[in-house]
């Protein structure tokens, strides 16, 4: 038996220019457990796996693998030395079957066919042994996402791997499916396989990890057993002070009807259809959480009231007046803000100073300048004001908007749409890939809305933060809204509504 741990990280370095990604990692990782890594965006979690899987070179340090030093040049040395990935984005070809993906780059030499007979021989073996069953005969676009990651562990084992590494394994996956995901893991670790598991989802670390590592600004911080720590430790390990981790808000007071949806159906650009005869309401004074497995219409939706995309047949009212089909600048004179699910293609300009994204849409008011004559100091101030108030970090009204965090970019973003004061708040996915830090601070911000009497729509796919912040649930399924639930609503009951399995009348 060897004794050595399945990993040791010692002092490994990285820099890119003036950056420091990571400083003098040290890491342990016993075999046949599961660990562990968090941190907020930009602690250097990536990197260090993209280090360890080879897509990065460290610059500094050694990587021991079962106590041998090994050099790992690329991702296929990372296979040789038993290192599996399974990526955030499946690197799946969709039109490909489960047994051609995994064969894929591994097809055994020229004789394809007898690659194949042997190749789905050793498949039927791992899903057996593994508990991964998925049919190889089928076309990957065809398979739920839990399935398809399924195929991804798949693809790791047939080559080899002892260790493997998931980054954020859960985030497209119904709770049912990550439950299954997470007894698939125990049984990878029961089987003597290490498992390094990168996820922001605290209370997901204190259920599957035996010990947790926390990195904090390129540093490891800390490594603790899972069973001797506590969420609200591993929370305040990663941001450096207390986080409160629940959303604190009094009763509703709803008012009035601000959104009405009537009969609303939506296509996409090849016809198909998207959101399916979709009614509900919202009034002020309240959060309406829209639940789903992501892909199910609720981008289809959001884009539909915010006039990005027009529906095919239904109604659409905002405090009363008919908006379906108005554009998008006509919405905001009207009352309405969006903070969009991807702030990179909807919300951001990149490339633009933090400044001008922080009027971005806004820019034609004539507090702002006349015609193509803006007033650049009075924007900029405006910035300030903006930066000072939600704490946007760096506090450089002049940097380039790709070069702040992915939790400062959403804050660029909440706070031009939010500081408008709006009647009606429509937010996508309101912290994807935002730090924990950053998530209260947002949390806040949208509940501080709705106790102004704004009526808020919000969509996600997290469903902790859509029980934690709204006041009713709606939940859609294949574009239909399959019934409502209370916040109070048992998990597993929303998890069956996600799933198509249950409505709210069969649910229990």
């Amino acid at each position: 038996m060897n004794p050595h741990p399945a990993i040791e990280l010692a002092g490994i370095d990285k820099s890119f220019g003036a950056v420091h990604a990571n400083k003098n990692i040290n890491l342990t990782v016993a075999k046949g457990s599961i660990h562990g890594i968090i941190g907020e965006n930009g602690a250097g979690k990536s990197t260090l796996m993209s280090i360890l899987y080879g897509f990065y070179q460290a610059d500094r340090g050694e990587i021991r693998i079962d106590g041998t030093p090994v050099t790992i040049r690329d991702s296929q040395t990372a296979i040789a030395s038993g290192i599996g990935m399974v990526h955030q984005h499946f690197m799946l070809v969709e039109n490909f079957t489960v047994l051609e993906n995994v064969m894929l780059g591994a097809e055994g030499g020229q004789l394809l066919a007898k690659g194949v007979t042997g190749a789905r021989r050793e498949l039927k073996r791992l899903e057996t042994e593994y508990g991964l069953d998925v049919d190889p005969d089928a076309i990957i676009e065809e398979l739920p996402v839990g399935k398809q990651q399924r195929v991804e562990i798949l693809k790791a084992l047939y080559r080899g791997a002892e260790i493997l590494i998931l980054d954020e394994p859960t985030g497209v996956l119904t709770p049912a499916e990550a439950d299954h995901l997470f007894r698939i893991l125990k049984v990878l670790r029961d089987q003597g396989k290490t498992i390094l598991l990168i996820t922001h989802k605290l209370r997901e670390i204190m259920a599957i990890t035996d010990e947790v590592s926390v990195m904090r600004r390129g540093e490891m911080v800390a490594t603790r057993k899972t069973a001797q720590t506590t969420v609200e430790e591993l929370a305040e390990l990663m941001v450096g002070r207390r986080v409160l981790l629940r959303v604190e808000k009094d009763e509703a007071k709803p008012g009035r009807i601000m959104l009405s949806v009537k009969n609303l159906t939506v296509k996409d650009s090849r016809g198909v259809t998207m959101v399916d005869n979709v009614s509900f309401d919202v009034r002020e004074g309240e959060i309406l959480g829209l639940a789903g497995v992501a892909g199910n219409g609720q981008s289809e939706l959001l884009e539909a009231i915010a006039g990005i995309r027009k529906p095919a047949s239904g109604e659409i009212h905002i405090d009363g007046q008919p908006v379906a089909g108005l554009d998008p600048a006509r919405l905001r004179q009207i009352g309405l803000a969006h903070i969009p699910e991807d702030r990179h293609h909807m919300g951001l300009v990149l490339k633009f100073e933090e400044y001008e994204n922080a009027v971005l849409g806004y820019h034609r008011e004539p507090r702002y300048g006349r015609g193509a004559l803006l007033d650049l100091n009075a924007i900029r101030k405006e910035a300030e004001d903006k930066i000072a108030k939600y704490d946007i970090r760096p506090p450089n009204p002049r940097l380039k908007t790709a070069n702040f965090s992915g939790g400062n970019q959403q804050k660029i973003v909440v706070a031009r749409e939010i500081e408008r004061d709006p009647k009606m708040l429509i937010i996508g996915q309101p912290t994807r890939g935002v730090d924990i830090g950053a998530i209260e601070f947002i949390h806040r911000r949208i509940v501080e809305m709705r106790d102004a009497q704004k009526a808020v729509l919000l969509v996600s796919v997290e469903l902790d933060e859509i029980r934690s912040l709204s006041d009713r649930i709606i939940v859609m399924f294949a574009g239909k809204v399959v019934g409502e639930q209370t916040p109070d609503a048992d998990e597993q009951t929303l998890g069956l509504m996600m799933a198509g399995i249950a409505t709210r009348e069969n649910a229990a």
